[in-house]
């Protein structure tokens, strides 16, 4: 008790002198920046367990892209399980005026058999639960889909062959996921109102889905006894996987806002280091005297463990209170895509920030701390700065495993971790390797000054005197610099580089399941109003079944994009000329040869492991078609062009089940020609692929903003760092400059020297700062968004300008009272 209240004396004493002020303030960052996203993905994940069946619509949910055999609904009747199906596609909705493409949800009557709907009279009425879906003849339309046609209640729209009318305000529905059809409005219809709306066509994309509910044991039994049936295109969902698109989406904010929680953290815990070091210089000659009077290395270090333990766990406290107030916004900002109420938070993120604190703090405090208890009694005789270091090789090891073992935790993800632990590690190295030659060539400058140089030979003699300490400073200082020009020019490049990737005529309409003997109708239409008839490719449906006579079996590939590839069907063309944007990196282009050839784009061959010469086999309505492969293809997917992944050559697809797909830009005049073509054409399904992009640009919007509010965190923990970086020689420096006033130094010199100090270590850090923020910026255009990068060098230059200006600024603002104080007083100070 006596060792607990001593150590509660020292930490109140040293946070009222300050010593411990930017220590406390980088723990709390990075307490609440972990906390931050804890708290959420907590929330969101309990929430998903608890409304796993109303998620998906019942206990268990299987899932194809072909009509279910029967042997699944006659096993589900035969064990007395509740059924209800529902069939996802897309198609376009039309009044006489407008059409919008919506995703349609075509329900039976017993859906949903978990959870409820919920439905408007009017946009202005309260919700109201339903219990089942639309009746035949009618349809519910969400709030989007109402605006875009500008129809009420009452009235009716076309879907394909049918009038329907518009029953209610669809306003919630349980199983809603996150794919296509989620982005695009929403009309719900009845199930016995497809066959008349003539929408399902040889081609059409449906997502067929088999709904059961029932007792826990009896739909276990179901599952199992499923499993085994499951063919190619089929998969089960249960309460164990339940909504496996949301969990993704939401796994991938989780990745990109632990990023943002990482660089907080990471930036957090220089700042713990170098705070640490001048807490451990400057109790040195504490701890010496406390030697003199009879103070052990054991006593020593367990007060000084004790404060830090108790510094630790308040930073935790706050930290977490900061992080969960934090969180709450985060929610706000992503409560678009999570449709549904989160329980309350629970104690697990705030013991995991309390964690989080320890291990950052004891992980760069110990080593140094564990050198107090080895200051000599001499000490109070000798004060010379040489004479003690608080950092040494063990120090920055053990802060370094620390921290890399953080990380790894946090991220939740060894290769996440790995990467920002190793980019970390490499940015350090390359840094202090730069620095350390900086300051060694400004310190060798002085020399050509001569005498002439006056104080600016003072300052940049003082770097080369402490040319560890200056490296570790501008190294510190040039990581702060780097994440605000991330944050501030960098963020504006990205976004303008993905703005410049589409031209201002790239195709913003895509029309798909036109069938054959509407393609003169089709090209008719475009002649009426004078625009050029667009390309016309054939799409036809195929499952690859054979690589080079071996059965495909999904199992067999590790990577899970391979795997879904193995089990989806591919859309696929035959044309003896190559479309714009493609480009053969392999073999040769099969052109208006007989032979039998396929071209395969170069990203899914590498996924599944295909090459040159392999003979790959399709199933195409029961007909097996059969070639090999004799070219690569790079495509520009980002063109909004019709692309393929497979391309046979002319005639090899011939007689097959086909549609044709067609992309082309549609300037705003024309309009009015989508409508047209949905009126004499039904069945054709016509994307705005701008109003998409709109809708995928604000989910992704929504995101960024939720990144931004963690980076935000991130920057003022680059602040700090830059804060504690100046603050690590401060003594040193006040030392020194009592020294020079004493030897009688003026005023001027002295204020030119620390000027000069102050410029070297800005300029250092902002040319370290820009070059790392350039690196990052490319890093992430072209290997991670896929594009050109083009940073404003110019913006770049004035904010290295700015930060140099800062520096010098936040370092003379510092020191600036060190020369108004006598220097006597200085001495006695620091003695």
């Amino acid at each position: 008790m006596a060792l607990l209240r001593l150590a509660l004396n020292t930490l109140r004493r040293d946070l009222r002198a300050g010593e411990l002020n930017l220590l406390l303030v980088a723990l709390v960052l990075a307490v609440a920046s972990l906390t931050s996203v804890a708290f959420l993905t907590d929330r969101v994940g309990r929430a998903l367990d608890r409304d796993a069946n109303q998620l998906l619509g019942g206990d268990m949910l299987l899932v194809a892209d072909h009509p279910l055999p029967p042997v699944f609904t006659n096993d589900a009747r035969a064990r007395g399980l509740r059924q209800a199906q529902t069939w996802l596609f897309s198609s376009m909705v039309s009044t006489a005026e407008q059409a919008q493409l919506a995703g349609v949800k075509a329900a039976s009557a017993d859906y949903p058999l978990r959870g409820g709907l919920r439905v408007r009279a009017d946009m202005a009425a309260p919700e109201r639960p339903v219990t089942t879906g639309p009746a035949r003849g009618e349809a519910w339309l969400d709030e989007r889909l109402i605006a875009a046609l500008g129809v009420r209640v009452g009235d009716e729209v076309g879907v394909g062959l049918l009038k329907l009318r518009v029953a209610a305000i669809l306003s919630y529905e349980p199983d809603r996921g996150t794919n296509f059809f989620a982005l695009a409005p929403r009309l719900m219809m009845n199930l016995d109102d497809v066959p008349a709306s003539g929408l399902v066509q040889p081609g059409s994309r449906v997502t067929y889905r088999l709904h059961v509910a029932g007792d826990a044991p009896t739909v276990a039994a179901f599952e199992r006894a499923s499993k085994p049936r499951l063919t190619r295109g089929e998969s089960i969902e249960s309460i164990a996987n339940a909504r496996p698109e949301l969990r993704e989406m939401l796994e991938r904010a989780h990745r990109f806002l632990s990023l943002a929680a990482l660089l907080a953290v990471v930036l957090s815990a220089v700042a713990v280091g170098l705070a640490t070091r001048r807490f451990v210089l400057r109790h040195v000659d504490g701890c010496a005297v406390m030697r003199c009077f009879g103070a052990t290395q054991r006593t020593l270090l367990s007060v000084f463990l004790s404060e830090f333990v108790l510094l630790g766990l308040l930073a935790a406290v706050l930290g977490a209170v900061l992080g969960l107030l934090a969180h709450l916004l985060l929610a706000v900002a992503l409560s678009t895509l999570i449709a549904t109420d989160l329980p309350l938070p629970s104690v697990w993120p705030a013991l995991q920030g309390m964690v989080a604190s320890l291990v950052l703090l004891l992980g760069f405090s110990m080593p140094q701390l564990l050198r107090l208890g080895r200051v000599s009694t001499l000490r109070v005789l000798r004060r010379e700065w040489a004479s003690f270091e608080a950092t040494g090789s063990l120090a920055w090891l053990a802060a370094g495993l620390a921290l890399t073992a953080l990380m790894l935790w946090v991220a939740r993800d060894w290769r996440l971790g790995a990467w920002v632990a190793g980019g970390f590690a490499v940015a350090l190295l390359g840094y202090g390797l730069v620095a350390r030659l900086a300051i060694g060539l400004f310190a060798r400058t002085r020399r050509l000054t001569g005498a002439a140089g006056g104080g600016w030979r003072y300052g940049l003699a003082s770097l080369g005197r402490r040319s560890l300490g200056a490296t570790v400073q501008a190294v510190s200082l040039a990581l702060g610099v780097t994440a605000m020009l991330l944050l501030s020019v960098g963020h504006g490049d990205l976004l303008d580089g993905w703005r410049r990737k589409l031209p201002p005529d790239a195709p913003n309409r895509f029309i798909i399941n036109i069938q054959p003997e509407q393609l003169d109708g089709i090209r008719q239409r475009f002649e009426s109003v004078r625009l050029a008839p667009p390309d016309l490719m054939p799409m036809i449906r195929g499952r690859l079944v054979t690589i080079n006579g071996r059965a495909v079996d999904p199992g067999a590939y590790e990577d899970g994009r391979a795997q879904r590839l193995a089990e989806r069907e591919f859309n696929l063309s035959h044309s003896a000329r190559m479309q714009e944007g493609n480009r053969v990196v392999a073999g040769a282009w099969h052109g208006n040869t007989e032979k039998p050839e396929f071209s395969v784009e170069q990203g899914i061959a590498k996924t599944l492991g295909l090459k040159i010469g392999d003979r790959l086999r399709f199933d195409i309505a029961g007909t097996p078609v059969e070639a090999p492969v004799t070219s690569l293809r790079a495509l520009e997917w980002d063109s909004m062009r019709v692309n393929f992944f497979v391309i046979g050559s002319p005639g090899l697809l011939a007689g097959q089940p086909t549609s044709y797909i067609t992309s082309f830009y549609l300037p705003p005049q024309h309009n009015a020609l989508t409508t047209a073509l949905v009126r004499d054409y039904p069945n054709l399904t016509i994307i705005d692929t701008s109003a998409i992009l709109g809708q995928m640009q604000q989910t992704t919007d929504t995101l960024i903003g939720a990144v931004k509010l963690v980076f935000g965190l991130a920057l003022v923990a680059g602040l700090i760092v830059m804060a504690a970086a100046l603050q690590a020689t401060h003594d040193e420096r006040a030392h020194e400059l009592a020294i020079l006033r004493t030897l009688g130094a003026r005023d001027g010199q002295l204020r030119s020297a620390l000027l000069a100090e102050f410029a070297a270590l800005g300029l250092v850090a902002a040319l370290l700062g820009c070059c790392g923020a350039l690196g990052v910026g490319w890093a992430l255009a072209t290997q991670v968004f896929q594009f050109a990068y083009a940073p404003s060098l110019g913006a770049f230059a004035a904010a290295a300008a700015v930060a140099v200006v800062a520096v010098v600024v936040a370092g003379w603002a510092g020191t600036r009272r060190v020369l108004r104080t006598p220097p006597l007083a200085s001495l006695r100070a620091l003695a």
